[in-house]
């Protein structure tokens, strides 16, 4: 009788060993799943031809790379005009249908009602997590705010002269001047060339001010950390990062001359103190700061 209480007891132990094992693989399966769950997000690309450069498309894609995998991209415009030769040149390098919107009226612009058209369409469709509006176009600010109430995600792509109202009404914006390699260009057509002198000098001028960095906005850098503190005073980078973007869906670290958020906290010494903290149950470090007193 002893014996057989010894058994059962030992293959209870064996059992709840086993389950406890069990358990700890699926919080294993389930967190590697959360963290790669970002990057592999669904998005629809749209591109506004009449309100963005080609320039600016190598960096544009490797970009919305960072946030998800760009399961559709279409461009819109009349690519019958010589404003749109430069785009003629990319759009086979990199996969990009071509929707042709021809103008059929002065003043009136049928690019803008055919992407907002075809938007709602692929958005019906609920085959995606989220859109990419690449425009410096203040009309597609209601777009991007229907999309947000049907829980989709938003990141616009614009120029520095795109309005506040659409830079807002995105989750995250994004200045297509930062993503330049190079100063950019018009197309190397010269029917291009002749049309765009103009232009051009919107275009150097527009180059000119990103390399000029703008003045850090330390008071409401500040004011977003001090919302996102624990009662000890210290936050996770991606906690901050991600109320920086909620509070400001334009700010960029690389807009003040920092490749990521960590090189800029680690850099503002006089505003910040910084310690990276060992994760548990693992080798990853996390970087966390508060405010220097």
């Amino acid at each position: 009788m002893a014996w057989s209480k010894y058994v059962n007891l030992t293959d209870d132990y064996i059992l709840l060993n086993f389950e406890v094992i069990l358990v700890s693989a699926r919080q294993v399966a389930k967190s590697e799943k959360s963290e790669s769950e970002e990057s592999s997000l669904r998005l629809a690309v749209l591109i506004d031809a009449d309100n963005a450069q080609a320039a600016v498309i190598e960096g544009l894609l490797a970009e919305i790379a960072r946030f998800g995998e760009a399961t559709v991209k279409r461009i819109y415009g009349d690519f019958t005009a010589t404003s749109s030769a430069s785009w003629k040149k990319v759009l086979q390098k990199y996969a990009i249908k071509p929707v042709q919107q021809f103008a059929y009226t002065t003043g009136k612009n049928a690019t803008d009602s055919a992407l907002i058209i075809d938007a709602m369409d692929l958005l019906y469709t609920r085959k995606f997590d989220g859109f990419c509006l690449i425009t410096s176009d203040s009309d597609f600010t209601g777009l991007a705010m229907r999309l947000r109430e049907e829980g989709l995600t938003v990141y616009g792509f614009g120029e520095k002269k795109t309005p506040d109202a659409f830079r807002n009404a995105c989750h995250k914006f994004v200045f297509t001047e930062i993503l330049r390699s190079t100063p950019a260009t018009e197309s190397a057509d010269s029917a291009a060339k002749a049309r765009t002198r103009k232009k051009s000098t919107k275009t150097k001028t527009a180059t000119k001010s990103i390399e000029q960095k703008p003045e850090f906005p330390e008071a409401f850098v500040l004011s977003a950390l001090e919302q996102s503190v624990d009662d000890n005073g210290w936050t996770s980078l991606g906690v901050f990062g991600s109320y920086l973007t909620k509070l400001q869906p334009d700010f960029d670290s690389r807009l003040f001359g920092y490749k990521k958020l960590s090189d800029l906290v680690k850099a503002k010494e006089d505003l910040f103190d910084v310690e990276e903290r060992q994760t548990a149950g693992s080798n990853r470090k996390v970087l966390y700061l508060r405010a220097r007193n």
